[in-house]
């Protein structure tokens, strides 16, 4: 295993266990890690005998001395931290108080991390840390804190690296997950952890009380040593959160894309579906990995895949079908327990949602399959339900477990079901579901459908529809009856980057399912943080709270994840509004992330010091932030016709391209955005043309006035004095028939083009010619009259264009194109003159691909407010 593969494994720990084998990885990674052997710590976790005196007392914390439960927990921002506030231990958040605390009592610290939703982590709550005893000992002896990993991803991922390096230096292997439990030396560095620790002590594993005992006596025997120890620790997790130098330079090519989706491909389970299979470990458990389809149906777009492209179908059927898909409320849970996607683990995520919602739509959109049209929907029916604020924001997690049972909220026994429904529709909803008495999981049945309206239909000679209808009421029926069990707890944080996902999967589900209206829902959501950054002097933060304050943290994932999801509300509706606030917050990234080698930080300059800085491009549940900021920098460059973002780009990528060489299937995004990047190479083509990829919009959405007073002006045009946008009537092209075009036209401030037809005639008129194959044609051409426009040199006025213009006409389409996608071409030739001088003739190039619609299918009308008798150009 190539060093980079280890490295990888480290960022992408936070899926929880992704279990790969580091060792000798590591040993390739940081051969300086091995002469000091850890033997010490291993005896804190491996159970070594040790002839040591017992660790010293000190006086009670104020937690004890009172009385009374009472921690430092009960006024954070965090639901999670909460939730600990009555815990006996005497938790600290992190932060100045407990970290001073530290080093003034010369303590170690136990950290604590974890999240409101993870399962384990309120089994240890349970077990651990409201004993009465065990709390005890741990406020004598230690600084406690809490950290909800969610609110600081930074601390989460640097000790999280660190439980990695010491796992694999003292020869433990395991893994990472949560909750993570550390011991810190005082100033904070790492000296020993472990995830899960239970009460007492088990055959083959240590209590928490006995790791606590092990540790602090050592610690007081051997401290010089282990602080030599906790130091290698943290240089070693300092080294291997940057990029790392790269032996040899990485070309940029297509090689290295394609390996990535070569590399996916083989990992693919080609039974059960899902991808990251290992076939020494068969049952292990199933991620829905996002990040990975995303990257897999970008491959597929303009490619011939067949072997991926049945894994990614295979993947996403199985997951539709199977238990991972909440049947009855929407929504995926975060992931199967088993090879066959049968039982969950039962939270369900926010960010799970927003990736998979791009997934399914885009699927659908491919396909026409309704079972995915179906899963897309049911996650916004979700979100729309359980997940949005009534702000138009979208909260983090729904918990696991109620009445501190696991899925107890979702899992149905036959009889419930019986007694619930009426005798026709229970018939077909336990066979379409596989309801059984004695189910796989010990809470109940884990719904999952296992026939199809087609099966039923013949199994109970029944009408598909009927059938359809039947298991439809049934469905609601039973999602109202689950709707008066004890819910899951809800945690309300506004988390950005997250919310950045879920405001990306609508955009681009809404024109890829033609939804308007979730495209309307992801513009709510934007302009709120966009309201909100305002009310702190236009900074964006990380964790944003509806009640009482915010903290004031931010990482690179918010601003790039935000920047891509402003860049697809630009896609999704052209409103040019989501492009400045794109570019203003991108120069803002710039500032505050930007390193020397020209990739981010994960933290921006003067936020808290950690004991590492984190730089990577390594995906986890979610893309790296190195990725997405390089592909938003392509996207910049193309619609902004501006190189200084293509070479920002191309620092990234060249800063990270030996991690996409040696471990491809961990960097998928970074991959995504050299595709992109390889596919907007600088055109061949004339100076006087400029290809804009911008595309032909045929999505339906409402005008929007654009907030400019008290606002920088933003160049959207680039070396360009015009922005073109193209807008057809109809949601496909209607084959033998005709779809309305409208090509709107900015003209740059302080600039106008010439007239069609020009006056006077030796003018170089405005000109629109569409270019494509097969015999489709634009027609009907009909351009507004200019407006006279005096100059000293003419007798006459001339006659132009400034501000907005719109060039209507009709694009006519050949019936034998039936079925088949058209790509478009809009040439937009101009000349443009201000009061001084005029230009020379350019041309700009707007490419798109449209349906075309099969025969006897109908065609949507669309954008319908554009095409209104006098209306305005949104």
């Amino acid at each position: 295993m190539a060093a980079g593969s280890w490295i990888a494994r480290c960022s992408a720990i936070r899926t929880v266990v992704r279990e790969a084998a580091m060792g000798r990885a590591l040993a390739e990674r940081g051969p300086r890690l091995w002469p000091f052997c850890l033997t010490v710590l291993s005896m804190v976790l491996l159970g070594l005998p040790l002839a040591l005196d017992a660790a010293e007392e000190s006086s009670p914390s104020p937690a004890q001395a009172g009385g009374k439960h009472r921690n430092h927990l009960a006024n954070s921002t965090s639901p999670y931290l909460r939730q600990h506030a009555g815990n006996p231990v005497n938790w600290y958040p992190w932060g100045p108080e407990a970290l001073q605390r530290a080093k003034d009592e010369d303590k170690l610290i136990f950290l604590s991390v974890g999240y409101s939703s993870c399962y384990w982590c309120h089994v240890m709550e349970r077990k651990v840390f409201e004993n009465e005893e065990i709390a005890a000992k741990m406020n004598e002896n230690f600084i406690c804190i809490k950290v909800d990993r969610e609110e600081r991803p930074d601390i989460d991922e640097i000790y999280m690296t660190s439980l990695i390096v010491y796992q694999q230096a003292i020869g433990q292997g395991g893994g990472g997950g949560w909750p993570l439990s550390m011991f810190l030396t005082p100033n904070g560095q790492p000296l020993a952890g472990g995830t899960y620790f239970p009460p007492e002590d088990t055959e083959g594993a240590f209590g928490f009380p006995t790791v606590m005992s092990r540790l602090l006596d050592i610690w007081k025997a051997r401290r010089e040593q282990l602080e030599g120890n906790a130091e290698i620790l943290a240089t070693e997790t300092r080294r291997l959160l940057q990029p790392g130098l790269a032996l040899k330079p990485v070309v940029l090519d297509s090689s290295l894309v394609a390996a990535c989706a070569t590399a996916l491909a083989e990992s693919a389970d080609p039974e059960a579906g899902g991808f990251d299979f290992r076939k020494s470990r068969p049952e292990g458990p199933k991620f829905p990995v996002g990040v990975k389809l995303l990257f897999a149906q970008d491959w597929l777009g303009n490619k011939s895949d067949d072997a991926l492209q049945s894994s990614v179908t295979r993947m996403l059927r199985a997951m539709a079908l199977g238990g991972l898909q909440d049947h009855l409320g929407g929504g995926f849970h975060r992931y199967s327990v088993d090879r066959n996607w049968k039982v969950p683990h039962f939270e369900k995520m926010l960010y799970d949602q927003g990736l998979l919602l791009k997934v399914y739509a885009r699927e659908y959109a491919r396909t026409k399959d309704p079972l995915f049209l179906e899963a897309a929907s049911g996650i916004v029916r979700f979100i729309d339900r359980e997940m949005t604020s009534p702000e138009g924001v979208f909260w983090t997690a729904l918990d696991a477990e109620t009445n501190t049972i696991e899925g107890e909220y979702y899992v149905w026994s036959l009889a419930q079901v019986q007694e619930a429904l009426p005798d026709d529709e229970e018939k077909v909803f336990v066979a379409a579901y596989n309801m059984v008495e004695a189910p796989d999981f010990e809470h109940g049945n884990v719904l999952r459908r296992v026939l199809s309206d087609e099966d039923l239909s013949r199994e109970f000679n029944i009408p598909v529809e009927r059938v359809a209808s039947q298991l439809a009421e049934a469905r609601g029926r039973l999602l109202a009856l689950r709707g008066v069990r004890p819910r899951p707890l809800l945690d309300d944080k506004i988390l950005l980057d997250w919310n950045s996902l879920m405001i990306r999967g609508l955009a681009e589900a809404g024109v890829a399912c033609e939804k308007p209206d979730w495209i309307s829902r992801a513009a709510k959501a934007a302009d709120w943080f966009l309201n909100a950054a305002k009310a702190v002097d236009g900074e964006l933060r990380h964790s944003w709270s509806l009640e009482g304050q915010s903290p004031a943290y931010v990482f690179l994932d918010d601003y790039a994840y935000f920047i891509a999801a402003l860049l697809d509300l630009h896609d999704a509706t052209g409103d040019r509004k989501w492009l400045d606030a794109a570019v203003d917050l991108q120069q803002r990234q710039d500032d505050k992330f930007r390193q020397e080698s020209g990739a981010y930080a994960f933290s921006p300059d003067g936020q808290e010091k950690l004991i590492a800085s984190v730089s990577t491009a390594y995906d986890s549940h979610s893309p790296a932030g190195n990725s997405v900021s390089a592909r938003n920098l392509v996207r910049l460059a193309r619609l902004l016709e501006n190189n200084t973002y293509r070479t920002a780009a191309a620092r990234v990528l060249k800063t990270f391209a030996h991690q996409l060489e040696e471990s491809p299937r961990s960097s998928c995004a970074l991959a995504a955005a050299l595709r992109d990047y390889l596919a907007e190479a600088p055109s061949a083509e004339p100076r006087t043309s400029s290809v804009r990829r911008t595309p032909i919009h045929v999505v339906s959405y409402a005008v929007q006035e654009e907030e400019t007073a008290g606002k920088e002006p933003v160049d959207v045009y680039g070396k360009e004095m015009i922005r073109v946008r193209a807008y057809l009537s109809t949601d496909r092209l209607p084959a033998g028939g005709t779809s309305d075009i409208a090509v709107v036209i900015d003209v740059k401030p302080g600039w106008h083009i010439q007239a069609n037809p020009p006056s006077p005639e030796n003018m170089i008129a405005t000109e629109v010619k569409l270019v494509a194959s097969d015999g489709v044609e634009l027609t009907n051409l009909v351009f507004p009259m200019g407006a006279p426009h005096t100059l000293p040199e003419f007798e006459v006025p001339v006659s132009v264009y400034d501000n907005r213009v719109i060039v209507r006409g009709k694009v006519t389409v050949p019936a034998s194109l039936a079925g088949k996608t058209e790509e478009l071409r809009i040439d937009v030739k101009y000349q443009a003159c201000n009061e001084e001088s005029c230009r020379p003739p350019r041309t700009v190039k707007l490419v798109g691909k449209v349906p075309v619609a099969n025969p006897g299918e109908m065609v949507k009308s669309i954008n319908q407010k554009l095409f209104a008798p006098e209306t305005a150009a949104p």
